[in-house]
């Protein structure tokens, strides 16, 4: 019975999966429908694991022929190698500076006291203290950073960094 599903179900999961795994990773690469897409590109990416182990297992024996006739090595190397070269890249890049510039640009901001944030948005430190306030976020002061207020005030860092930057 595991051997009849396995013939018959490996291969469309695989490449049912496949597709899905694609559209998502092109949107994602050209940063379409970020949020819609992220979740469901992880997610099923890593369900694709199952049918895919299950598909190499099918055709464990044409796999093998692609071995033994070199046909499977150099792909595999190929692979490797390029796959090696994007990590490689984002660990090793300069000064260390690596993955989305939005996020460390959000870092960034949010890590900033409120005293070297306002001449960078060109507001006086009361304007940025004033819209903590109007989100909920009360105590901060010059020294303060962004994300520690609003860790402090248990609100989600993101919302108080936005409505500091983009106020209503």
């Amino acid at each position: 019975m595991f051997r009849d599903y396995v013939n018959r179900y490996a291969t469309p999961f695989t490449t049912g999966l496949f597709v899905v795994s694609t559209i998502s990773g092109v949107f994602l690469f050209f940063h379409v429908g970020t949020a819609a897409f992220r979740g469901m590109h992880e997610w099923l990416s890593m369900v694709l694991i199952v049918p895919f182990v299950l598909h190499v297992w099918k055709n464990w024996l044409p796999l093998l022929s692609y071995l033994k006739r070199g046909w499977l090595v150099w792909p595999l190397a190929v692979s490797t190698v390029v796959a090696l070269g994007f990590a490689a890249t984002g660990i090793f890049e300069l000064g260390g500076v690596g993955g989305n510039p939005q996020a460390a640009m959000f870092q960034a901001i949010g890590n900033a006291r409120i005293a070297d944030l306002a001449p960078v948005l060109k507001i006086p430190p009361s304007e940025i203290e004033a819209r903590l306030v109007r989100v909920g976020v009360t105590g901060a002061s010059p020294d303060t950073s962004l994300m520690a207020a609003a860790k402090a005030a248990g609100k989600e860092p993101r919302h108080v960094v936005f409505s500091v930057i983009l106020p209503h």
